[in-house]
């Protein structure tokens, strides 16, 4: 069995970990672990790593976050402060959109332009 985690590289360890634990749902996959350089965190058996490392070199990472309910994550990530202005022009980062091939989806990307998309199955 394969298992595949997604690296974000992000600037500021902090302002991503207040980020996707303070807005999003994740939680310190290890709590005691130094916020160094690396870090994991995990939410509803999705898992994730943010790093600090290589950040001179930082390109935009994108992942596709499978849930059963993407409106009500929206409701809750914007009750937490998810701001949604900055990307008008895509509709998909103002709410959950329903798109042509069948999956209702909402995408949030980070300070650092990378990108969870948050797909349910229709």
């Amino acid at each position: 069995m394969y298992k595949i985690v997604p690296l974000f590289k992000c600037t500021s360890m902090q302002a991503a970990i207040d980020f996707y634990t303070g807005v999003l749902n994740f939680k310190l996959k290890y709590p005691q672990a130094s916020a160094d350089g690396v870090v994991d965190i995990i939410a509803d058996g999705a898992e994730l790593q943010l790093t600090v490392y290589e950040s001179p070199t930082l390109f935009k990472s994108v992942a596709n976050v499978w849930v059963n309910d993407v409106d009500s994550l929206f409701n809750l990530y914007v009750s937490r402060g998810l701001d949604i202005t900055g990307k008008e022009n895509s509709p998909v980062h103002q709410g959950p959109v329903d798109q042509t091939w069948g999956n209702r989806e909402l995408y949030v990307t980070d300070a650092d332009g990378n990108t969870l998309r948050f797909c349910q199955e229709e």
